[in-house]
């Protein structure tokens, strides 16, 4: 009688230590978060000269004078922000989570998805994930309201691609 129970004892360690293994973990908080379509200004260390974005579809990163950094959320999820000196050193390695935009109702219409800002009053607003046609409409349509206060409205709205970069000649003075 004492062996089974010795056993079952047994049993019952090696249950709890194998659930206490293969339990799901939470995942380790980001170091910043920053909410979709929104900037945060984040200081930098001292002789910063690189800074990496793991993932630019879910944040981007513009440094601006000062030792300061603007980061940009444009897509959701988690991604990492590491900062080096000339050297290669780390200053700083940071985990970057892009949440969803706050005071906004989603509404659904079948598989088609519409977003709202409400804030108070609930106008139409785009954001990732919205269904096709609805995304289409509100583009659109702020295009042309764009074009509208600039004097010359399209009469077709189409979204504005930016002419490529010049290109810059250098000329080297002969020897």
């Amino acid at each position: 009688m004492a062996l089974v129970l010795w056993r079952l004892v047994l049993a019952l360690v090696f249950s709890f230590c194998a659930v206490a293994v293969i339990a799901p973990r939470q995942a380790p908080a980001a170091d910043v978060t920053v909410y979709l379509d929104q900037a945060k200004l984040m200081q930098l260390p001292d002789k910063v000269a690189t800074i990496v974005i793991g993932n630019p579809l879910i944040a981007d990163a513009s440094l601006q004078p000062g030792g300061f950094v603007v980061l940009t959320g444009k897509g959701y999820g988690v991604t990492n922000f590491i900062v080096l000196d000339r050297l290669g050193n780390v200053l700083m390695d940071r985990l970057i989570q892009v949440q969803g935009p706050r005071g906004v109702v989603v509404v659904y219409r079948g598989i088609e998805r519409e977003t709202y800002s409400c804030t108070p009053k609930c106008e139409r607003r785009i954001t990732l994930g919205d269904g096709n046609a609805y995304f289409d409409a509100v583009i659109n349509e702020t295009l042309a309201r764009s074009g509208s206060a600039q004097g010359a409205a399209p009469s077709q709205p189409t979204a504005s691609i930016p002419a490529p970069p010049t290109p810059v000649q250098i000329q080297v003075p002969p020897r």
